[in-house]
This record gives C-alpha cells, structure tokens and sequence, in this order.
C-alpha cells in the first residue's frame, strides 16, 4: 500500500543524522494503527538528530508535535495567518485557535 511505501522509504532514513524532513499531510489515506507506526518512526529520525516538519491535520499528530505553528484562522483566501505558536500543552490553552479547542476535546 501506499502507507506502507512511506513507512518503508522513511525507516531506510533512520540512519541518517541532520537532515530535514517536511512531510505534507503524511497520515492522508492511512489506517489507524498505520499512524501510530508513523508517528515511532517520525521520533526515530527527531531522536537521530534530525528535524521533521511536518503539515498537517491529524489530532494525533498535532498532539506529538514539539512544536506548533497554527495557520488559520479558516483555509484557502480566510487563512494564512499565524494564529499560535507553542507547544500542544500551550495550544490547548489558546482561546484564539479552533485547532487547540478540537485538541482540547480529543483529550
């Protein structure tokens, strides 16, 4: 599949150290449990020394991130501004962000 496809390219790259890695809505198409082994494999690379910036709109994600950007406030022409910047911890705080009201829920 191809959710197994990406998780194979990204294990061939634990080796590496000092990359970067952008990764646009990596969680599209794939199961639950498919995630979870996405998510052990995006802190492999970070704890190998790399960095992993990653868009996206996975709850689960967002909730592992070291750090937040939230872009909004809505998408397309009513976004593209930074609403928030911190940790999931902070975000969960904001009253500004709908993100972190969703987030807050997921808890």
């Amino acid at each position: 599949s191809g959710g197994e496809c990406q998780r194979l390219k990204l294990a061939s790259e634990l080796h590496k150290e000092g990359s970067i890695y952008v990764m646009d809505e990596p969680t599209t198409g794939l199961h639950m449990s498919d995630i979870g082994h996405l998510l052990e494999i995006m802190n492999s690379l970070v704890d190998g020394g790399n960095s992993v910036i990653v868009i996206e709109h996975n709850l689960d994600v967002i909730k592992n991130a070291d750090w937040i950007i939230d872009m909004g406030p809505e998408g397309g022409s009513k976004g593209g501004e930074v609403i928030f910047v911190g940790t999931p911890q902070q975000l969960i705080a904001s009253e500004h962000s709908l993100t972190g009201e969703y987030l807050r829920r997921s808890l």
